[in-house]
């Protein structure tokens, strides 16, 4: 359970601003239903002096992503559009009396909202700065630019505040070592020296008892599944046969784009547990799991 702040719950349960603008001139997009979170933020600017007369917005997300939304209409209604481009995600936060660390991700995709609508009313394109062959997480679509920009805004140190800002690594967890050479040049730049997380202990193979063995298979899922349920999706152990693993993806994480790479960093987890090569096999919640019926 997330530790919410009252402001947070009083945005979530009666959000400010929500719905269409029918008159906005100045509209940003970010972020992707296929991911789990986005926004589309619509703004009313006075052309005599870029002053933002209305703001609203409507969002596919947390009760974060509502909460963050509603917070940043607030924020922006009666700024010019440079007053209003000053707003960093902190602001977002601080708003709210605070965002749950895992959450920060949605003060920032309020942010990249905002930038997005400016560009759109000065007829820009706005761009995440995305360079192709930069892309860092290829789970959340999360590229170095951004690693650092919010490394650097942010004074993050370590690799999970960087998942919690930006998702970045909340997935496969196959890119954790590009996070970390971002971490070292970025925390270099201030004189700082980045310190890795210890690898977690391994234990010998062949030691655990076959209850022991399942607890540690438990503990990966359990371990995997807030990231999932933050987009709304959710993974449940379905049975363990030999050196087969079978798991039922569930909500948004089924059918996904992404689920092959889900599960391959899942998997990769269960090695590293249990100390031993297994395979993690997704099935269907309703299939029969009788043994002599699991597919091979």
């Amino acid at each position: 359970m997330w530790d919410y702040s009252d402001t947070v719950k009083e945005h979530f349960y009666n959000p400010r601003n929500a719905g269409a603008l029918a008159d906005a001139n100045a509209i940003g997009e970010v972020g992707s239903i296929s991911c789990g979170d986005a926004l589309r933020l619509m703004l009313k600017v006075d052309p005599a002096n870029e002053t933002i007369l209305d703001a609203s917005f409507q969002t596919f997300g947390c009760g974060s992503a509502i909460a963050s939304s509603s917070a940043l209409t607030e924020i922006i209604k009666g700024k010019t559009l440079e007053q209003a481009l000053e707003v960093s995600n902190q602001d977002i936060a601080d708003f709210l009396g605070g965002l749950p660390p895992e959450k920060m991700h949605c003060s920032v995709m309020g942010r990249e909202a905002l930038q997005a609508a400016v560009a759109n009313y000065r007829g820009e394109e706005w761009k995440d700065d995305h360079e192709e062959g930069a892309l860092i997480c290829k789970c959340f679509a999360v590229d170095a630019v951004m690693i650092e920009e919010t490394i650097r805004a942010n004074n993050l140190c370590s690799v999970e505040q960087v998942t919690n800002y930006t998702k970045a690594g909340g997935g496969c967890s196959s890119c954790h070592e590009g996070i970390e050479e971002i971490l070292a040049k970025v925390l270099a730049e201030r004189g700082e020296t980045f310190k890795a997380a210890p690898p977690p202990e391994k234990k010998a193979p062949g030691k655990m008892t076959t209850l022991e063995r399942i607890r540690k298979i438990e503990q990966v899922i359990e371990k995997a599944r807030p990231n999932l349920q933050r987009d709304h999706g959710d993974i449940e152990l379905v049975d363990v046969d030999g050196k087969n693993i079978y798991v039922s993806m569930k909500g948004a994480c089924a059918g996904c784009q992404m689920e092959a790479a889900t599960l391959g960093g899942v998997q990769a987890q269960m090695i590293e547990a249990l100390g031993e090569l297994v395979k993690v096999i997704p099935v269907k919640a309703t299939a029969k799991l009788a043994p002599n019926t699991l597919p091979a």
